[in-house]
């Protein structure tokens, strides 16, 4: 619905145009000028434009009879009107409304037609969002607030207080900004699943395979249900049951080693790297036995394991499967390779939280193995491989038609997402790796460093890192030590180290790859302590993980709890902080302040 490609700020302020203003602009008369600095604001990213879809019609009428008041003739005012209402549409995009509220809107309004304009307006944030008329008296039925295009300008030009600068809570993931942002291509992708009526494998689950398997570069994607499914069909599809043993970290959310035990097998912990918090391939031939079926590393935090070394190991030892858990890491860069296709198998998951997300469950299974993608084909719908005939033991583990159209929305501004993400990391990294705490010089020349650094699927680009080099250590900045470069005792990921101050951050993503920052995630010492204060600041935090699986309940008598040190340290330590790609400098210096504070 959108064709205009400018990058939308991560404030972007929404501006609902009435009928009047644009007509005012396309006659140059009244408010033209102010109408036409919005449009100028929306090509600079500052402001998103809409229409409602209830005026669209009220607009082609009076601009007719405006331009006929003008002298044009009948047929040239339809003309110009219409030349006129397709540039529009290609700036600005439609809001709809919504059928269910309709009847009590009518009994509410004093003009039934401002009401649905309010009422569509709402749905994009009351605090950002703006109805631009020139009708004082129009009909918000206390939904939305109206400017008039001077007011709209005025209000866009001033240094918006943030949430964070109101002392209001920070959000721990964004997704309402998000969903702003892809709404007309979401509504155009829901909308095209309820009027076919495929629920089930429709073709935006082909659409979806197709579009992911070309931008990994695996051969096959097959998605399923969830990421646990994923992961779950994917040892399956192996063979993989009782008996068997499978290599695993013990640093990582329950699912990965839960599918492990529903198959029948064993899991196997080797302990991570302390910089990482991935499995330490060092450990890793040590715990190969005969019984070892498959090694499952996971690309924690967005960041890929050491994966050429991970199957370098396995195929020393007969080839064993690797199926990398890239729940959080899809999209980054290992070797110039995207995570997921790194292995024999790779799964991911679109759990709303992660970089690329649904609206609900889902996941990815990727491998260029033609044998095992048609195995977990069949597997996904309980083992069939013809309409009742059931060759295999399977399980209900599709991914529905709708949750894939959402993430079809997502996967437009996927690559751009990531940049922001890597953006936002960067300035987390560069405001808590100073010794002298957060300054709002030095971070705004860190926000100027990177806040242009995005990309976007539409031309093929890739994401870098702030420095400007694809997955590149970032260099020296401006928040760097005293002595030039970021403290060791800051940077240092080892979590039996001392702390010699509040927090230790964990070393940036090395030269050969890239991470994504599903979370933002660093060491404190006194993690209930500091949780509480940062509570009471209204900023949240998360623990990814409090506690390794080798110590959890269910899993504890796979493995003696003492055999994972650095697990056990981290999971005493780690915190993560907010992290979203709309994440804003004034949010990240607030929390960087409670932080050093």
């Amino acid at each position: 619905m959108r064709t205009s490609k400018r990058s939308i700020s991560t404030v972007a302020k929404h501006l609902i145009l009435d009928v009047n203003s644009v007509v005012d602009l396309w006659l140059n008369t009244g408010s033209a000028a102010s109408t036409e600095a919005l449009f100028a604001a929306e090509q600079s990213g500052r402001a998103a434009l809409w229409v409602a879809a209830t005026s669209l019609a009220t607009l082609d009428s009076v601009a007719r009879q405006a331009f006929k008041r003008r002298g044009l003739k009948p047929e040239d005012a339809a003309a110009v009107v219409s030349r006129l209402m397709t540039l529009l549409l290609q700036r600005v995009s439609v809001l709809t409304a919504h059928g269910f509220e309709q009847a009590e809107l009518y009994a509410r309004a004093r003009d039934f037609e401002d009401a649905q304009i309010a009422a569509a307006a709402r749905s994009l944030g009351g605090q950002a969002a703006c109805i631009v008329t020139e009708d004082r008296r129009f009909d918000a039925v206390d939904e939305v607030t109206c400017k008039t295009p001077a007011q709209a300008l005025q209000w866009l030009q001033q240094e918006e207080r943030s949430p964070a600068e109101r002392g209001a809570a920070i959000p721990f993931i964004d997704l309402a900004t998000q969903q702003a942002l892809l709404r007309p291509q979401l509504e155009r992708n829901l909308e095209s699943v309820l009027r076919h009526g495929q629920y089930i494998l429709g073709p935006e689950v082909r659409e979806l395979e197709e579009r992911l398997a070309t931008y990994t570069g695996a051969r096959h994607c097959v998605t399923a249900a969830s990421g646990t499914d994923a992961l779950l069909i994917s040892l399956m599809a192996l063979g993989i049951g009782p008996g068997d043993e499978v290599i695993t970290t013990p640093f990582t959310f329950v699912a990965t080693v839960e599918v492990i035990v529903l198959v029948g097998a064993t899991p196997v912990f080797v302990d991570i790297e302390p910089d990482t918090c991935n499995l330490d391939v060092r450990l890793l031939e040590a715990k190969i036995t005969d019984n070892t079926k498959a090694i499952m590393p996971v690309s924690l935090y967005g960041q890929p394991a050491e994966m050429d070394a991970i199957n370098a190991v396995a195929a020393r030892h007969g080839n064993i499967p690797v199926i990398e858990d890239a729940a959080q890491s899809f999209g980054a860069e290992y070797k110039g390779r995207k995570s997921g296709a790194l292995s024999m198998i790779g799964c991911t998951s679109f759990f709303p939280s992660k970089p690329l997300g649904g609206y609900g469950d889902g996941g990815a299974i990727f491998t260029s193995d033609d044998a095992i993608a048609q195995a977990c084909r069949e597997i996904r719908v309980h083992g069939q491989s013809a309409r009742y005939v059931h060759g295999r033991v399977g399980i209900g583990g599709r991914m529905d038609s709708l949750q894939c159209a959402v993430v079809l929305a997502n996967l437009e501004r996927f690559d751009q997402d990531i940049a922001q993400r890597q953006a936002v990391a960067w300035r987390y990294h560069q405001l808590l790796s100073s010794e002298t705490g957060p300054s709002r010089s030095r971070a705004a020349a860190a926000q100027q460093r990177v806040g242009t650094q995005t990309s976007s699927v539409d031309d093929g680009s890739r994401p870098q890192s702030p420095n400007g080099r694809q997955g590149s250590r970032p260099e020296a900045g401006p928040l760097a030590s005293r002595q030039g470069s970021p403290s060791n005792a800051v940077l240092t990921g080892d979590p039996l180290a001392p702390f010699d101050r509040a927090y230790r951050l964990l070393p940036w993503p090395g030269e050969d790859r890239t991470s994504v920052f599903a979370q933002y995630s660093l060491l404190v010492e006194d993690r209930d302590a500091m949780q509480a204060r940062l509570k009471a600041e209204g900023i949240p935090t998360a623990v990814h993980y409090p506690m390794p699986m080798n110590q959890q309940p269910a899993y504890a008598h796979h493995c003696c709890p003492e055999c994972t040190p650095i697990a056990a340290a981290v999971s005493a330590h780690i915190m993560s902080l907010p992290m979203h790609p709309h994440l804003g400098l004034a949010e990240q210096e607030r929390i960087a302040r409670a932080l050093v504070d």
